[in-house]
């Protein structure tokens, strides 16, 4: 059995992954005066995601529990939305033209908008498009830490047309007072204002003519964490598709400590030097769906464990003829879920091959599976997991899908099982080196120690 050892010893709180006591062996810049103000022709730039609950004296554990429950509602109201797209009219393209957007997040990003500049705090959503904040004069706006911006203060906003390109990739927009736009999520929380042109700066680099949402009525939890939200996914409302180059990379820490920030590489800083024979990229081809065009699919064409490749159905995660089905790698989801039809037959495969632990049937942690372990434990034989994605097989660290905690005395996998959709969380994607590259339509997984990046 193909395996790793996941050491145990001087561990006294384990529940987050790769804590820096943790032993796993495996078995068998630019200047400030280059930057501002440059042009979105090649505005490569670097800004550091914070956690979204970073800063609130939170527990490992609170932090692992809030974070798997934030996971489960955006799977559930994710599924929920394309089950509701599904029941329209079948004998038109309706299917077609209700995209689930997923909204929320696990990331802020620190940005300014504006001429002068007004700093705040957005959600990062890999899973949606719309740029957007709350904007004054505000009708139902949620409370947020910072001013809420007033467009008026800015010289270097305007109000897009109707008949611009950003206008007419509005899911929904009208034309009024300048296009109008109404951007709804899967758990029916929306944004609605006007659609405009600003100057956004992150960090030393400064970008003219960026559209976004300013919302002037904005409903729904989950948003008050930060001032607004920025997309990063595959339209052409998102960041990366408006800054020209459409590359981006993320490099996520652990969740283990609450200090480390992750980076996150937009357009020329994104790209993956070939001439580094240190990295070791695995890359995958990016699947489309029509029906759902802001995600990023993969294609998943098995799993193994340990030795062992799962007897799971060739189609178990494929994308269905009625836009169902999948899987998404997203940064805004904490572990990965899997369809049932694959994930009871990895369940049973792991549980086969941890023989000398017996399973913990508690439930307790809110994970689908979990061991008890012997006391004075010292080290664990867990076996690895492959998944083989379409030219790619990424074996994943221990730390990347196991979790323990000596005092409960249980270890976890990472992993749940779902209904239609499936998801590749972001505690499966910790250091590594994720890059984005829509014009080549791929992704590339770099093993990277993120906090040295």
């Amino acid at each position: 059995m193909a395996s790793n050892s996941f050491s145990l010893s001087s561990i006294t709180f384990l529940l987050l992954l790769a804590i820096p006591s943790l032993l796993i062996l495996p078995t068998c810049s630019t200047s400030r005066g280059a930057l501002h103000r440059q042009k979105i022709e090649n505005p490569g730039f670097r800004v550091e995601l914070k956690r979204v609950d970073h800063g609130q004296n939170l527990t490992k554990l609170e932090r692992l529990q809030r974070g798997i429950k934030r996971g489960k509602h955006r799977l559930q109201k994710l599924n929920a939305m394309v089950l509701a797209s599904k029941s329209g009219d079948s004998s038109s393209s309706s299917v077609f033209e209700t995209p689930v957007k997923a909204g929320n997040g696990e990331f802020l990003m620190k940005l300014s908008i504006g001429t002068p500049p007004e700093s705040l705090s957005a959600i990062v959503d890999t899973g949606s498009d719309l740029i957007w904040t709350q904007c004054l004069p505000c009708s139902n706006c949620f409370d947020q830490k910072t001013p809420i911006f007033d467009p008026k203060k800015s010289s270097s906003f305007s109000k897009l047309s109707c008949s611009s390109s950003l206008c007419k990739a509005l899911p929904t927009s009208t034309c009024s007072d300048g296009c109008e736009y109404f951007y709804a999520y899967g758990d029916y929380s929306s944004t609605e204002g006007v659609l405009a042109s600003e100057t956004f700066s992150f960090g030393d680099v400064s970008v003219d003519g960026i559209g976004f949402g300013c919302g002037g009525d904005n409903e729904g939890d989950g948003f008050s964490q930060g001032a607004g939200l920025v997309g990063l996914g595959r339209g052409p409302l998102s960041l990366v598709s408006q800054l020209k180059e459409p590359k981006f990379s993320y490099c996520l820490t652990s969740m283990a400590d609450d200090s480390e920030t992750s980076p996150l590489l937009m357009g020329s800083l994104a790209r993956v030097n070939k001439n580094d024979t240190s990295f070791v990229a695995k890359t995958t081809p990016l699947i489309k769906n029509p029906s759902q065009p802001s995600f990023y699919y993969l294609s998943l064409q098995g799993i193994s464990v340990g030795d062992t490749l799962l007897p799971i159905e060739k189609d178990t995660f494929s994308i269905k003829e009625d836009g169902s089905g999948g899987l998404i790698i997203d940064s805004g989801t904490t572990i990965t879920y899997l369809e049932h039809k694959g994930f009871d037959v990895l369940k049973k495969e792991f549980v086969s091959q941890m023989r000398d632990l017996s399973v913990d049937n508690s439930g307790s942690q809110g994970l689908d599976l979990c061991f008890n372990l012997p006391k004075d434990s010292k080290t664990v034989e867990v076996p690895k997991i492959v998944f083989h994605f379409k030219d790619a097989d990424l074996e994943l660290p221990a730390e990347n899908y196991i979790l323990s905690d000596l005092d409960l005395g249980v270890l976890c996998l990472a992993m749940g099982g779902s209904s239609g959709m499936s998801i590749f969380g972001n505690i499966q994607q910790q250091n590594m080196l994720v890059v984005h590259d829509l014009e080549k339509e791929s992704l590339s997984f770099i093993p990277t120690q993120c906090d040295q990046l």
